[in-house]
C-alpha cells in the first residue's frame, strides 16, 4: 500500500522532547526552578504555590527561557495582579535562566485535591 498526498504519516516520535541543554544542566535547571518556586506563598495558605498545586506546567526552553502555567486557588484571589511578578523573580533569579514568562489560567480550576501531602498538612487538612 503507497502513501499518496492525502494520507498523513503518523510520527511514532510525537510527544517526545528533545532539548539541547545537557541533561545534568537540565535536571539542575528543573531542580532549581522549582525550588524557587517553593519559595512563593500564597499569602492566606500557609503553603507554598508549588505545594499548593497552583503550577500546571514548566517548559525550560533551549534558550533557557522558563514558561509557567499557574493558576490561583481562585478567580478572585486578593493577589492575583501580583503573584505573576513574584513567581518571575523568583525563577528569574535562578542560575542559567534567561527569562520566564508566566501564564495565568483557569481552565482547569484549581481544586484541594491538587495540594501534596506536605500542603494538606501545613493546612491542617491531614
Amino acid at each position: 500500500m503507497s502513501l499518496d498526498e492525502s494520507e498523513q504519516k503518523i510520527d511514532v516520535r510525537e510527544g517526545i522532547v528533545h532539548s539541547s541543554i545537557p541533561a545534568d544542566e537540565l535536571a539542575r535547571l528543573s531542580d532549581d526552578v522549582i525550588g524557587a518556586l517553593k519559595t512563593v506563598y500564597d499569602p492566606e495558605i500557609p503553603a507554598d504555590i508549588f505545594e499548593l498545586g497552583l503550577i500546571y506546567k514548566i517548559d525550560i526552553e533551549d534558550d533557557r527561557m522558563v514558561k509557567i502555567m499557574m493558576t490561583l486557588t481562585a478567580p478572585g484571589c486578593p493577589v492575583a495582579g501580583e503573584m505573576p511578578g513574584w513567581v518571575e523573580n523568583a525563577v528569574g533569579a535562578v542560575e542559567g535562566v534567561s527569562g520566564v514568562e508566566v501564564e495565568m489560567t483557569f481552565d482547569p480550576p484549581w481544586t484541594p485535591d491538587r495540594m501534596s501531602e506536605e500542603a494538606q498538612v501545613a493546612v491542617g487538612w491531614y
